[in-house]
């Protein structure tokens, strides 16, 4: 079994704040699919499924993010190579989309969270960039919870095709 995990914080006050560019991209993605969304209040996530492959939108903050992926890991028993966490990354170009099997945090809470809990790095992600001049004015914490501008939202569909693609590499 393959497990997706799409990064965000859970709630309408941050449905369209750069930090849920995970969620945008799993959303657009579970669509495509024909899958559905169902709360699991024993994971504390949202999951879906297609086939074989499982696809989760944790519902605790970003930085603990890590207790819902264990949780589902353990459960069914997915192991590191079959992981996939796609979050954003808000040192990448808005639009810019970055994969890799494995790696650092780079900074970013949820993965810290992740990599702390599962004792290990060694799992895909797939970052998408939200960086735009904004950044340089505001301190990380405020630029990743500001909401993403009209234009911004406008090339979403964009980027999650994009990031889609990279989705379906690492599941096929």
């Amino acid at each position: 079994m393959k497990l997706t995990v799409f990064l965000g914080n859970p709630g309408l006050k941050y449905r369209k704040t750069r930090h849920n560019v995970g969620f945008m991209v799993g959303n657009f993605y579970v669509r495509k699919s024909g899958a559905k969304w169902k709360h699991d209040k024993k994971f504390a996530a949202e999951i879906a499924r297609d086939g074989d492959t499982l696809f989760a939108k944790p519902q605790l903050f970003y930085n603990l993010t890590g207790e819902s992926v264990t949780k589902i890991m353990k459960f069914y028993k997915v192991r590191l190579g079959d992981l996939l966490v796609v979050c954003d990354d808000l040192n990448l170009a808005f639009g810019q989309i970055r994969y890799r099997d494995k790696g650092s945090d780079g900074g970013n809470n949820g993965l810290k969270s992740i990599i702390a809990l599962l004792g290990s790095s060694d799992f895909a992600r797939l970052r998408v960039g939200t960086k735009n001049e904004l950044k340089a004015k505001m301190n990380d914490a405020d630029f990743v919870l500001s909401k993403l501008s009209r234009e911004e939202q406008s090339q979403m569909t964009v980027i999650c095709e994009n990031a889609s693609s990279k989705i379906d590499e690492f599941l096929n």
